[in-house]
C-alpha cells in the first residue's frame, strides 16, 4: 500500500490549520517551543501505553545500561514544564506524539497535538481561549458554533441517570456493565470512562463545542485538586467535545512537587506489573518552582476530522499506521 491514506485538499487544510494556530499565538506573543520527541521516563498514566525504545549502540558500543532506554513522548508536556519552570512565559508546541494502542477509525498511534501554557491563568480562563480558538480553527466548515459548559457531575446526571458523588461503586459498576454489555473487572474511575464513552459522549449536542469541567478528584492527574460551590472536591481540569469526539484536555495546573510525586508514586505502586521510571527531571524543576498556569493539549488530527467532515483519522494523515 504505497499510496498515501490523505488526499492533497486533506494536507492542505492541516497547512492552513497550523498558519492559523501560529498567527493566533504570534499575535499574543505565545513563544513557539520545540522539546524532545525521546525522553528517559514515560507518563504515569496507567490509560496511556507510550512506546519504548530499548537500549542499542551507543557511541559505536552496544550497552545495557537502563539510562540509555528511552520513550517516544505521549505528549510534551513534561518537558514544557520544565521550561516554565526555566521562566519561559506563554509557550505553545506542535508536535507528533506516540501511544501504543488500537489504530481505528479516531486513533492512530502516531499523530499531532496541539499544547500550550499560560502562566498567571486558570482553567476558567484558559478555556475561554481554547473556545476561541477552536472557533477559528473550525470556521472553514463552521463558521457560528454555540459553546456549552457542563460539570462533569451534570453531565453523567442529565445524560447517564447518575449522581456521582452519590452512587456507590456498585451502581456505578452495574451502570457501566450494562452499557458496555459485559463485566470488565474495572475500579470506579475505570467504569466512569465507560459510561463517559457509552452514554454521556454520544449524546452531547452537535455542532457544538461542548466544555465538561469539575472531574472527580481521583482523576485529577496533573491538575489541581480544589472544592467545588457544595465543597466536594473536584479536579480543576476540563474536557472540550465536538460532535462526540474528544478534542481537548486541559489542567489548571498542579504546582506542588511533593503532591507530584506521591501522586506518580501512588500511580506506580496501583499497578506494578508495569514500571516505568519516574520522570525525576520535571520534579526536580517543580521542587525549583513552577509559577501558576493553566495548560491544554489539543488533538489536531482528530479536530482536521471535523473541518474535513470525515469520520476516519486515515484521511486526514498522509500515510496512516496501516501504511507507516
Amino acid at each position: 500500500m504505497w499510496q498515501p491514506s490523505a488526499s492533497r485538499e486533506a494536507l492542505l487544510a492541516r497547512q492552513r490549520l497550523y498558519q492559523t494556530i501560529r498567527t493566533y499565538f504570534s499575535q499574543r506573543d505565545v513563544v513557539e517551543v520545540e522539546t524532545p520527541y525521546l525522553s528517559v521516563a514515560a507518563v504515569c498514566d496507567p490509560n496511556i501505553e507510550p512506546m519504548r525504545i530499548e537500549p542499542g549502540r551507543v557511541g559505536g558500543q552496544s550497552t545495557e545500561q537502563h539510562s540509555d532506554q528511552r520513550f517516544l513522548h505521549t505528549s510534551p508536556e513534561y518537558a514544557m514544564k520544565r521550561l516554565l519552570c526555566a521562566g519561559y512565559g506563554d509557550i505553545y508546541q506542535i508536535a507528533r506524539v506516540f501511544r501504543r494502542g488500537e489504530a481505528g477509525r479516531r486513533h492512530n498511534p502516531e499523530f499531532s497535538m496541539l499544547e500550550w501554557y499560560r502562566v498567571g491563568w486558570d482553567d476558567q480562563r484558559l478555556m475561554q481561549e481554547v473556545s476561541e480558538l477552536a472557533q477559528a480553527m473550525l470556521a472553514p466548515r463552521y463558521p457560528q458554533l454555540v459553546v456549552e459548559h457542563l460539570h462533569y457531575a451534570d453531565a453523567v446526571e442529565r445524560y447517564a441517570g447518575i449522581d456521582v458523588f452519590a452512587a456507590s461503586e456498585s451502581d456505578i459498576a452495574a451502570k457501566g456493565v450494562e452499557l458496555a454489555g459485559q463485566d470488565l473487572q474495572l475500579s470506579r474511575d475505570g467504569w466512569l470512562d465507560v459510561i463517559m464513552s457509552h452514554a454521556v459522549e454520544p449524546a452531547l449536542p452537535v455542532d457544538t463545542l461542548v466544555f465538561i469541567d469539575e472531574f472527580p478528584a481521583s482523576q485529577a492527574a496533573l491538575a489541581r485538586v480544589m472544592d467545588d460551590q457544595q465543597g466536594r472536591a473536584v479536579a480543576r481540569r476540563f474536557e472540550l467535545y465536538f460532535n462526540g469526539a474528544e478534542l481537548a484536555n486541559g489542567y489548571y495546573e498542579l504546582t506542588d512537587a511533593d503532591e507530584q510525586r506521591r501522586r506518580f508514586e501512588a500511580e506506580a505502586s496501583a499497578h506494578p506489573a508495569d514500571q516505568r521510571p519516574l520522570d525525576e527531571h520535571l520534579l526536580a524543576a517543580l521542587q525549583h518552582g513552577m509559577p501558576e498556569c493553566a495548560g491544554v493539549a489539543m488533538g489536531l488530527d482528530r479536530l482536521l476530522m471535523m473541518v474535513m467532515n470525515t469520520g476516519s483519522i486515515a484521511d486526514v494523515l498522509a500515510f496512516d499506521w496501516s501504511r507507516a
